[in-house]
């Protein structure tokens, strides 16, 4: 496997990361611990998850996740092998700091965490999105004292506008904290335009990586959904419809569907495939329910696009 380095930094990780927000959820530990399993045997090295999750589910208080990946670290002694990140800033206890991005809450969240992945460092720590109501610098502040005291290795953000990740650039270049060397984003074939139109030009300048997540539209780019066919059973189903049926999606699923019948391939690895030949992409977070599942995802690794298919792909998609 081909290792990629992550933004500015020298850690390489593998180029595509495993999200992990369905363990504990759609997923059991059992489960959940043969696709990590399943990824490290085939050189994936980085993974991603979050303190949130599953906390949407009735009955799970969040944590799960997490706790579920350390549990797997100390059965298999191989953190030193493995690139994690995960992230803060969701409601996780009671009272007026249980989420946020002020030092609190941070603070806290980060020992929480540890704690439940049953290590003494983060490898990439990262703010879930940002808190409009806690200035930039209270923050990275907060975030470079974990970096000082050894308890992050580097920091990240997810789900932040080009605004506000050029301010906390700037932020950290004048008090000289820590910075943001990777952005997740929302970013995907069929949600070109929300990474493309500001966010892309800035991580490209700054030399931020850029992680996405979402690679497969939720399902949408796996080619399981068709013009004029029934919707398959799935807990994501509705939310898709209302995103990507439309015109547009259509024509960028049947073009998908063409480029991976011209490479004896899956719409899922082309999808994949075309991230990962973007400027700056360092790795799409994929999810699995089953070995199978991120089996056909990580085969996207070998699969290389010509300029034609590429522009093929972009045209259907293309967003003004």
């Amino acid at each position: 496997m081909n290792y990629r380095r992550l933004g500015r930094t020298g850690l390489q990780v593998s180029p595509l990361c495993l999200g992990t927000m369905q363990f504990g959820w759609t997923a059991d530990e059992v489960t959940s611990f043969a696709v990590m399993d399943a990824f490290v045997e085939q050189g994936g090295n980085f993974i991603d998850t979050a303190d949130i999750y599953s906390r949407w589910v009735e009955g799970n208080a969040g944590g799960v996740s997490e706790e579920i990946i350390g549990r797997w670290m100390q059965q298999h002694n191989n953190r030193r092998n493995i690139v994690l990140a995960t992230k803060a800033r969701g409601r996780m206890w009671d009272g007026p700091n249980g989420e946020g991005l002020n030092r609190a809450h941070i603070m806290q969240a980060c020992d929480d965490s540890l704690r439940r992945l049953q290590t003494d460092y983060i490898d990439l720590y990262q703010t879930h999105a940002y808190d409009a109501n806690t200035p930039i610098e209270e923050t990275l502040d907060a975030l470079n004292d974990l970096v000082r005291a050894g308890k992050v290795r580097y920091i990240g953000c997810s789900n932040y506008p080009a605004w506000r990740l050029a301010l906390a650039l700037g932020a950290s270049e004048r008090q000289h904290f820590a910075r943001y060397e990777s952005l997740q984003p929302h970013y995907n074939l069929a949600n070109r335009a929300e990474f493309e139109r500001e966010l892309e030009p800035l991580c490209l300048d700054q030399g931020v990586g850029v992680i996405p997540y979402s690679p497969l539209a939720g399902g949408f780019l796996t080619g399981k959904y068709r013009r004029d066919q029934d919707l398959p059973e799935s807990v994501r189903s509705s939310g898709i419809q209302e995103r990507y049926f439309n015109e547009q999606g259509w024509n960028t699923v049947d073009a998908l569907v063409t480029v991976a019948k011209d490479l004896d391939t899956e719409p899922t690895q082309v999808a994949l495939a075309w991230l990962l030949s973007r400027p700056n992409i360092t790795a799409p977070i994929i999810g699995a329910n089953s070995t199978e599942q991120l089996n056909t995802s990580l085969a996207a690794i070998n699969v290389k696009l010509s300029d034609e298919q590429i522009q093929q792909l972009e045209k259907a998609s293309a967003w003004s």
